[in-house]
């Protein structure tokens, strides 16, 4: 394998850990945007998730996961560029990046080397 994985080399619970990680990025400035919602409702569909997981993530987007279940050192190596790539689109899908925001994706970066 390649050192850039891509969304459909990430096993089932990678995908489900990759939308709490991305949702909880989505509520770093307390709000989730139209954007936001839409940037996950394609990534459910990417990551061809199915009705229950689906009503999870959706979960999530109204009240952000549990920070426990966020822990950067669960990230599995070969998908941490993954993983940041997508937390990274989600801070910046609305078009504003704030500073939380900023701060919470470089330490997330640092986190996960």
């Amino acid at each position: 394998m390649t050192s850039a994985s891509t969304l459909k080399d990430l096993d089932i619970e990678e995908r489900m850990r990759l939308m709490r990680f991305v949702c909880s990025f989505a509520w770093v400035d307390l709000k989730i945007t139209r954007e936001e919602r839409a940037l996950c409702m394609h990534l459910i569909s990417r990551l061809q998730l199915d009705r229950g997981e689906m009503r999870q993530v959706k979960k999530w987007l109204k009240s952000p996961p549990v920070p426990d279940s966020v822990d950067p050192t669960d990230v599995p190596r070969q998908h941490r560029v993954q993983f940041l790539r997508s937390v990274e689109s989600m801070v910046a899908v609305d078009g504003e990046v704030t500073e939380g925001e900023r701060e919470a994706v470089i330490l997330f970066a640092q986190l996960i080397r």
